[in-house]
Parts: C-alpha cells; sequence; structure tokens
C-alpha cells in the first residue's frame, strides 16, 4: 500500500511503527458551529481511508479530537448569550448527528481539549525547560528559530515568512515568527491554572498533547485538510519534535478543498454550505459518494447538478442490490454456468484493491462498483441466471465494497438501501428549493439584485423565507 506523504512530497510504502498496526490521528473540528461541506470531506475521507486499512487487515486506533476551547467559541458564546462550554456541547453533539447520517464510524477515541488541560501543561512545562519556548507576561511562547528544521512540511522558509509577519496589540512575544503555547487569562473567557498565571492553551499545542498521549511519537497516520499544513500542522511538528526528540507522525495526508462552481469556499460571499442543510435535500447515501467521487488530494467542485448525478449513482447501486437480492432468492444452488462471470468477479475485486491501494483513490474505486453493478445486473437479466454461488459471491464483493466506502448504512452486514428511492421522489420540491437559492446566489454575486428579490419574494409567497446569515443561506416555513 502506498500513500502520498506530504512530509517528503511523495508516495511512500505504508510502513507502520508496529506490524499489523496503524495509528492515525485526524484534526477534528473546532465546536462552534454545525459543519459545512468542507469539514465533511475530511471526515469522510479519513473514515474510508480508516476502512479501507481495516479491510487489508490493520488494526486501526483511530483519534479523532474536538477542539472545545478557542476564541471562536468564546465569540459564539458572547453572540448566543451562553456559556462558552454549553456553546461547545451543543455543536458537538450537532457533529454527531451529521456524521451519524453520513456514516461515519465513531472514532477509538474522541479527546477534548478542556479534559487535557494536565497534559498541555506538562508539554509546555517541557518545552520551556528545553529552551524553545519562553514566558513573557503570562503567555508562554514557541521561539520558532530555536527549531531548526522548521518549515519542513509546508515548504515555508522562516525568513520569507518573516516579510509578512508582525506582532499584533497585545502579543507579548519576542519574534514575529513565534506562536502561543499558553495565554494569559483574560476577563470572561475559560481558564485553568498554570505554572505562568491562569489562562487557556494556545491552539497548536492542544492536537501535540492528545496524539502524543494515546499514539506516542513516531505514530503512523496524521491527517487533516490542506488548509492544516500550514501553520497548525507546522506547528505541531516544531513544538512535539522539541519536546520529545523523536519524529512526531511518519506520514502526513492532506485532502484538498472544496470550491463552489470553480470558486473558493467562503462565508464573505455566502456560498458555504452546512452538511444538515445539505441532507434536507439529498439522501445522505448521496453526500457521501459525491464526497469520495475524486480523489481526495484533488479540488471537489460543488454544484446542484453534480449531486443530483450522484443521487442517480446512489440509485443505481440501491437498484442493483434489489436486483441482486431477489436473483438469489430465485436461483436453486448448483445450477446455471458461472465461470466467465466468476473470472470477471476477481477481476474487479482486484482492481478495487489495487486502486485504493493507490493512495486510497476512491475515484478509480468508485468505477470498480460500477463495472461490479454492470456485471450484476447483466448477469440478473440472462437466461438462467448463473449459480447461486455466484451470485452470492456477487452479493459479497457488493458488500465488501461498500463497507470500505460506506456509501450504505449497514445492518446484520448488509446495506441498507430500502427506501432510497421514496426518499429521492419525497425530497424533488426540496432539490428545486435547493436549485433556486443556488440560482439567487449566483444573481447577487453578479449584482442582479432584481432577480435576487424575484425568487426570494416569490418563496415568500408560497410559505418559505430566506435568510442569508455569515454560513450561508438558511431557510424555513413561514
Amino acid at each position: 500500500m502506498e500513500l502520498y506523504n506530504t512530509l517528503s512530497k511523495r508516495k511512500e510504502k505504508l510502513i507502520p511503527r508496529e506490524p499489523g498496526v496503524v495509528r492515525m490521528y485526524v484534526c477534528g473540528p473546532t465546536t462552534y458551529n454545525y459543519i459545512h461541506l468542507g469539514n465533511a470531506r475530511a471526515v469522510v475521507v479519513f473514515d474510508t481511508i480508516r476502512r479501507h486499512l481495516e479491510y487489508r487487515g490493520y488494526q486501526v486506533l483511530f483519534v479523532q479530537n474536538f477542539t472545545d476551547v478557542d476564541d471562536k467559541i468564546i465569540n459564539r458564546a458572547s453572540q448566543e448569550g451562553i456559556p462558552p462550554h454549553e456553546v461547545a456541547a451543543k455543536y458537538t453533539a450537532a457533529y454527531f448527528e451529521d456524521a451519524d447520517r453520513l456514516n461515519v464510524r465513531r472514532a477509538d477515541i474522541h479527546p477534548r481539549v478542556s479534559e487535557h488541560i494536565p497534559e498541555i501543561i506538562v508539554l509546555v512545562s517541557t518545552l520551556v525547560e528545553k529552551g524553545y519556548a519562553y514566558v513573557s507576561g503570562g503567555d508562554v511562547y514557541f521561539a520558532v528559530r530555536r527549531f531548526p528544521n522548521y518549515g519542513k512540511l509546508s515548504g515555508r522558509n522562516p525568513d520569507d515568512l518573516l516579510a509578512g509577519a508582525r506582532i499584533e496589540p497585545g502579543e507579548n512575544k519576542r519574534d514575529p515568527l513565534d506562536f502561543a503555547l499558553w495565554k494569559a487569562a483574560k476577563p470572561g473567557e475559560p481558564k485553568w491554572p498554570s505554572p505562568w498565571g491562569e489562562g487557556r492553551p494556545g491552539w497548536h499545542i492542544e492536537c501535540s498533547a492528545m496524539a502524543l498521549k494515546y499514539l506516542g511519537p513516531d505514530f503512523d497516520i496524521h491527517g487533516g485538510g490542506a488548509d492544516l499544513i500550514f501553520p497548525h500542522h507546522e506547528n505541531e511538528i516544531a513544538q512535539s519534535e522539541a519536546a520529545t526528540g523523536q519524529p512526531f507522525a511518519r506520514y502526513w495526508l492532506h485532502n484538498g478543498f472544496i470550491t463552489v462552481r470553480q470558486e473558493k469556499m467562503s462565508k464573505s460571499i455566502g456560498n458555504v454550505f452546512l452538511v444538515r442543510d445539505i441532507l434536507k435535500l439529498y439522501p445522505a447515501p448521496a453526500v457521501r459518494l459525491f464526497l469520495i467521487g475524486t480523489h481526495y488530494r484533488s479540488p471537489l467542485d460543488y454544484a446542484p447538478e453534480y449531486l443530483e448525478a450522484a443521487v442517480r449513482s446512489a440509485e443505481r447501486l440501491a437498484n442493483s442490490y434489489r436486483l441482486l437480492t431477489e436473483a438469489i432468492a430465485k436461483q436453486p444452488p448448483g445450477e446455471g454456468d458461472g465461470s466467465i462471470l466468476g473470472e470477471r468477479l476477481a477481476a474487479i475485486e482486484a482492481a478495487f484493491g489495487a486502486a485504493m491501494d493507490d493512495d486510497f483513490n476512491t475515484a478509480r474505486a468508485l468505477a470498480c462498483y460500477f463495472d461490479l453493478v454492470r456485471e450484476i445486473n447483466g448477469a440478473v437479466h440472462t437466461s438462467p441466471l448463473p449459480p447461486q454461488e455466484i451470485l452470492v459471491r456477487a452479493m459479497d464483493l457488493f458488500c465488501t465494497f461498500n463497507r470500505v466506502l460506506g456509501i450504505f448504512p449497514e445492518k446484520n452486514g448488509k446495506p441498507q438501501v430500502e427506501g432510497e428511492k421514496e426518499h429521492q421522489e419525497d425530497d424533488l420540491s426540496l432539490r428545486l428549493l435547493n436549485l433556486l437559492i443556488t440560482v439567487r446566489q449566483e444573481a447577487r454575486q453578479r449584482k442582479d439584485w432584481s432577480t435576487a428579490d424575484r425568487i426570494r419574494d416569490g418563496l415568500k409567497e408560497l410559505g418559505i423565507l430566506l435568510e442569508d446569515t455569515p454560513e450561508g443561506v438558511r431557510w424555513k416555513k413561514a
């Protein structure tokens, strides 16, 4: 199995620290809002990677954190008029609701920052003792220039970074490149006692502390979105390796961005789509299929027509499964000739495994899945039917592919595909609403206010109220 390592900028053979065991840490959400489609891509991508590693026989210890102490949470708490810990709890629960809908399995460990303050303090203290960090005005900063390999993940040179760096008002650091490990308490913020006074952790130190606690140094895979390469993952490497004197993680995997009709997803232009809103419009299997339809390192472009295509593809998989189930029930054991089909099934299985072994190429793996569907659909419409044993083999393969890719939820090892067609038909009106909202957003971006207002007013007459928010367009029934 080969995977592309952001650290080395090339594909490498997977060689775990411990044979047969893969230890994997993935940066989870900051719990201040509902997750959007970009967040969901990372969640689904690394869930699929975990599934394939298990399919190949590895025991996977999977850790995904929740950042529940952060400036964004504090700001949201002020907006909502509730304590920061209640904000974090609210959006952590919402994350699980959305992830469950997308058939994402729970991590083995979901650590929270607020539960690991002692480990963070120990790690920061170690960095201070070793001379990699310094205390200034109740804050603790990592001295970037003390770590000679800073920039090895992102390829950025500290001297080049210095040109655009500056010390913000209220910061006590010595060098504009230095970053906070511990922040002195401010009025109304969460705080904990420490050797440097009351305060709270900086963003980057939390992942190092939790990854080292549960996986140890030199663990196998660290993952996250490409936006985390710098500075978050770069800083994780610096502080972790400075503290331990050992490599932090062997392989760094990063998924690409989601664009919206080739434009960067941005709150400022209102094209950020929340997962729970998308799931009101499209069946969850189709959304998951869309998210893994492109290789994880490549950009993924969103538009309603792409999700419509994913709906049709998911229904095609579901129909094939239904036809195969009926054929197995009709065909007695031992009858028919299935030698050719058996050979094709073996070839498709090998191609699927090879695709996923090649840096988790889900696009090619999905092509194999639909090759299997074509073989199934051809076989169930032949007379006589292939032997029941061969049909069962096709069913086993269908279930295996689904288990790896996670398109449909499972019950007793079988994909739960019933009801997808009905869901698609029931949600036609919702998908049409989504189309109208998208057309209105495009009109607003062109400053075609007349068209945008006509759509808004027309929907209002039909009992649908639109609300433009920093996170995107929300709708509700009047």
